[in-house]
C-alpha cells in the first residue's frame, strides 16, 4: 500500500501557510532588530522553513521588507475602513474609527515599532518604500476621514477645522503613546501596555480629540466610544 505523506511546511507544497510563518517571522524580527539587524537566517528558523524557500517567496532582504510594511499597513487600514464605512452619524462614525486605530495598535504593538523604524528610514533617505506606502494607504486613510470631518462640519456637529491640519494631530494622539512606551516606563514605573493603563490612555484619546473637535453646542457623540 502506497504511503502519502503530507506535504511540510519547509516545502513548497504548502505555500499559503509557508508564506504566512514567513511574514510572521520577518514581522517580529524586523521589529526587534530593524531592516539592517535582521537577519533572513533568524526569520527562516523561526518560521521552521529553509533559507532558500524564503527566497523562493522573497526575492531578498528588501522585496521581505516590503511585504511586512504591507502586511503591517493592510491590516489596519483594513479594519479602519469597515469602521468608516459604518451607517452612523459623523461624530459616532469618527470616534468608532479613533477606537478602532487605538485597538489595532495596541493588539499589534510589534507593528509600532516597524512603523517608528520605516519614519526614521525616511528622515534619511533611505526608503524605497515610502511613495508606496502614503499612495495605498495613508492617502485613502486621509481621504476618507477628511470625508467624514466634512461631513460633521456641515451638520454643525464639529466645529471647523483644516483636514490638512486635523487628521496628523488625530492620529499623532492615538498612535505616539505606542512609541513611547519605554520612556513612560521609566517616567511612571508602571507598565503602560498593561489592560489598565490601555484603558486609561484610549479614555484620554478620546477626550483630547473630543475635545479638540465636537462643537460643544452639539450633543449627538454622547455614548459614542461605546
Amino acid at each position: 500500500m502506497q504511503v502519502i505523506s503530507k506535504s511540510r511546511l519547509g516545502t513548497r507544497g504548502r505555500p499559503v501557510e509557508s508564506r504566512a510563518a514567513i511574514l510572521r517571522a520577518a514581522v517580529r524580527e524586523f521589529s526587534d532588530q530593524g531592516l539592517s539587524g535582521a537577519r533572513t537566517d533568524a526569520i527562516a528558523r523561526a518560521a521552521k522553513v529553509n533559507k532558500a524557500l524564503l527566497y523562493y517567496y522573497f526575492r531578498d532582504k528588501e522585496t521581505l521588507y516590503r511585504a511586512v510594511l504591507d502586511e503591517v499597513f493592510s491590516g489596519l487600514l483594513e479594519e479602519v475602513q469597515r469602521a468608516l464605512s459604518q451607517k452612523l452619524p459623523p461624530g459616532k462614525k469618527l470616534l468608532g474609527y479613533v477606537g478602532t486605530h487605538f485597538d489595532y495598535i495596541a493588539t499589534h504593538p510589534v507593528y509600532a515599532r516597524i512603523v517608528q523604524g520605516e519614519m526614521m528610514r525616511l528622515k534619511a533617505g533611505k526608503s524605497p518604500h515610502f511613495e508606496h506606502i502614503v499612495q495605498n494607504y495613508f492617502h485613502p486613510l486621509f481621504m476618507r476621514v477628511s470625508e467624514v470631518l466634512r461631513e460633521g462640519m456641515a451638520s454643525g456637529e464639529f466645529r471647523r477645522v483644516d483636514p490638512m491640519q486635523f487628521v496628523p494631530s488625530m492620529i499623532a494622539v492615538i498612535a505616539f503613546y505606542f512609541n513611547s512606551t519605554n520612556v513612560i516606563r521609566l517616567l511612571t514605573k508602571v507598565d503602560p501596555m498593561s489592560p489598565e493603563k490601555l484603558a486609561e490612555r484610549r479614555a484620554a484619546v478620546f477626550d483630547f480629540i473630543s475635545a479638540a473637535l465636537f462643537n460643544p453646542n452639539h450633543l449627538s457623540h454622547k455614548g459614542a466610544r461605546a
